[in-house]
């Protein structure tokens, strides 16, 4: 057990070595990478694969589940490094970053988004340390988040319960579509954040994505067309290969 508690991750985010710029533009490239989860030796999961979004537009990854869709978002966030090739922003190799700052400038919406037994306020704060009561209710109203907190009795008070147990499937990701508003990230990845919700959810959800999008470098990992027609690339991946792209 002990040895457990002693190992040391790979990849640590709170190591304060590696580069910090003023900002970065996010253009992002994937470049002949090759990957294998480490649970999972046996399992290729990509063999050359590679990929370019250019600074502020939009790339849509579609495919059949376990194709390596959302493998690209766990790179990107630099959760596991590629065993070859590499993952580049504005041209620099991710691993030349520091950790912690490279992950600031990259905002997070999964399937089912991450939320604390605190207060909705203090869930969407997460998203920037420090954030003022202006850019709360600012990221609040963005989202499309403000008319279901309004209608609650304790408002931003309410308790959002452990991984939001006290609230509906839109309503948590309104909250974690608020906190990447907040945390105005330069790159933004959405990894099948509408699949879970109904037709109404998803309409209301997606409105305030379109909104988060602008004028940001974005990769969207979806099935439901509804999700990808405004994106300026669509790329099918199969069995970790990019097959088609336009």
């Amino acid at each position: 057990m002990f040895e457990t508690i002693k190992r040391k991750p790979k990849i640590d985010s709170y190591d304060t070595s590696g580069l910090i710029l003023e900002d970065i533009e996010g253009y992002i490239e994937l470049k002949d990478v090759y990957f294998r989860y480490p649970a999972r030796p046996d399992v290729q999961i990509f063999s050359g694969f590679s990929l370019c979004v250019p600074s502020g537009a939009t790339a849509a990854l579609v495919g059949q589940s376990g194709s390596g869709k959302s493998t690209v978002i766990s790179l990107l966030e630099r959760f596991y490094d590629p065993d070859a090739g590499e993952v580049l922003i504005d041209g620099v190799n991710l691993k030349s970053f520091q950790v912690r700052w490279i992950r600031e400038q990259i905002g997070l919406v999964s399937q089912e988004p991450i939320l604390f037994a605190a207060s909705i306020k203090e869930n969407i704060a997460y998203g920037k340390e420090g954030a003022t009561d202006e850019e709360i209710t600012s990221a609040i109203t963005l989202s499309n988040a403000k008319n279901f907190i309004d209608k609650l009795p304790q408002g931003l008070e309410t308790m959002a319960g452990q991984n939001g147990t006290q609230l509906s499937g839109g309503q948590k990701q309104r909250i974690a579509i608020a906190r990447a508003i907040l945390k105005n990230p330069r790159i933004l990845l959405l990894d099948e954040a509408t699949s879970a919700l109904d037709a109404e959810s998803e309409r209301v959800v997606q409105a305030a994505l379109e909104q988060v999008m602008t004028k940001r470098t974005t990769v969207i990992v979806a099935h439901r067309l509804t999700t990808i027609r405004n994106a300026d690339t669509i790329a099918v991946v199969h069995q970790g290969k990019i097959v088609e792209e336009g």
